[in-house]
């Protein structure tokens, strides 16, 4: 009976490692690191918090590419660090809902887009502005800064949009029926 049991936990493990991988596909995909999202799918499958050392053992990594990576999962918040300690040592646990990881992962990254498009269109506008008014600027450059602000105002038009999109995305707007 015993070697039935170890073979059926070796083979949850493999299958686990199966999804562990995918996860990290999926997320690397989506610009984050391979092996961030390996240790995300190690730290979802887990059935307690995780400190530094433990994520290490796990995933062979230096101690600090590992706080580097638990920086980095943190703030897409993927993973949280938790208010108690095991021996002295910080807790992680990973947000195992995926539409909650999913609603964090792409706000996160979104408003970030959506903060540094504006941001660049905002200062750029009333310069290039400034260039068509510009009675030194030639007719032929007065084109191409006319071409340029039109395309500046399609994109802040876009952005606009895709702020509503984050801000709902935000309020879980797209999760109603779901969680």
């Amino acid at each position: 009976m015993s070697d039935y049991t170890e073979e059926q936990e070796t083979q949850r493990l493999a299958l686990r490692q199966t999804m562990i991988d995918a996860i990290a596909q999926t997320m690397n995909l989506y610009g984050a690191n391979y092996s961030f999202g390996q240790l995300y799918g190690i730290m979802f499958f887990e059935d307690k918090p995780m400190t530094l050392d433990e994520m290490k053992a796990h995933m062979n990594m230096s101690k600090s590419n590992m706080s580097y990576a638990v920086r980095s999962l943190m703030s897409s918040q993927m993973i949280m660090k938790l208010p108690e300690k095991r021996e002295r040592q910080d807790l992680y646990q990973a947000e195992t809902d995926f539409f909650k990881t999913f609603q964090n992962f792409f706000t996160s990254k979104l408003q970030h887009e959506v903060d540094v498009m504006t941001e660049a269109a905002e200062s750029t506008i009333p310069l290039l502005s400034e260039l068509i008014l510009d009675m030194k600027t030639s007719e032929e450059e007065r084109m191409r800064c006319l071409e340029d602000l039109q395309k500046l105002r399609h994109a802040v038009q876009y952005y606009a949009w895709l702020q509503q999109f984050v801000d709902q995305l935000k309020a879980g707007a797209f999760f109603e029926k779901n969680t």
